[in-house]
């Protein structure tokens, strides 16, 4: 058998639901879970489906044809259709904060995160023996205001040569090219503190410690050319108050990185995000 994903949006109408799942039933599919939300306030509608089909390349092309004539067409859908048991691949870039990086591979090691990782990429030497010890290529592209351009070739060619399929930014400190973006829409996610804009800088944590803050965050989200105004698909707080110095900050700070940078990798490979209008619909 063949586990497939449908991730499906469209203006809102009755009797899409039993539409697409008949349609499923009549190709001999069976449909394993449903899961919909509307968005009244703009009428539209979202959904995801799993299902099991005859593991055959030829009848599920078919079926795609069939799908985009018969239904799709009728309902103004944007649709996808995934392979669930296909791993995809993941590229990492980084710089010189390791936690989130050791967090990712060591989820990877255990099998929790279903990817492919071909490579790690960093414009700093620092993490190479990291990537050395979980066996994974490590390609340093030193990147500054001179070569910038030069640096984004290199990029996008070692991505497109190592057929990545999505990036995940664990603490890269270089902001990502307009360009660069428009080659991986909705498919490169960043993790950063949940300060910005109140408390940006190199030291957001000592900023916000002078000013006597109540809780500390980390946001995850989908990159846009707009910088750090992408999609957001997982958030997370922890609460601090005057016990806590700086440290406690930074420690209390990193830890979300990691579960929330680990969550939305997660959701993504797992094929549970719809983004519509800059944000996000994250199914259960």
């Amino acid at each position: 058998m063949r586990n497939v994903i449908l991730l499906i949006n469209c203006p809102d109408k009755k009797g899409i639901v039993a539409t697409v799942t008949n349609f499923v039933l009549s190709k001999k599919g069976n449909t394993v879970y449903v899961e919909q939300h509307v968005d009244r306030e703009l009428g539209e509608f979202f959904m995801r489906l799993e299902c099991e089909f005859d593991d055959d390349e030829e009848k599920l092309t078919i079926f795609k044809e069939s799908f985009t004539k018969e239904v799709a067409k009728n309902y103004n859908m944007h649709w996808e259709m995934y392979n669930a048991e296909k791993k995809p691949r993941m590229a990492i870039f980084v710089s010189k904060y390791d936690h989130c990086l050791y967090d990712i591979l060591g989820r990877h090691a255990s099998g929790e995160l279903h990817v492919k990782i071909p490579i790690i990429i960093s414009n700093h030497e620092d993490l190479k023996p990291i990537a050395d010890s979980f066996n994974i290529p490590f390609k340093h592209i030193p990147v500054s205001k001179d070569n910038g351009q030069q640096a984004e070739n290199e990029h996008l060619k070692l991505l497109k040569d190592s057929k990545i399929d999505f990036i995940v930014l664990a603490r890269y400190m270089q902001i990502i090219p307009p360009n660069f973006v428009n080659q991986y829409p909705n498919r490169i996610i960043n993790i950063h503190h949940s300060f910005l804009p109140a408390f940006p800088g190199a030291k957001p944590y000592h900023s916000a410690y002078k000013r006597g803050v109540k809780i500390i965050g980390a946001t995850g989200h989908y990159v846009t050319s707009e910088l750090d105004e992408g999609p957001i698909i997982e958030q997370e707080i922890a609460r601090v108050s005057h016990i806590h110095n700086v440290q406690d900050f930074i420690l209390k700070g990193r830890d979300l990185e990691k579960i929330v940078l680990s969550k939305a990798i997660k959701y993504h490979i797992e094929r549970k995000v719809l983004v519509y209008s800059n944000k996000t619909v994250i199914f259960s």
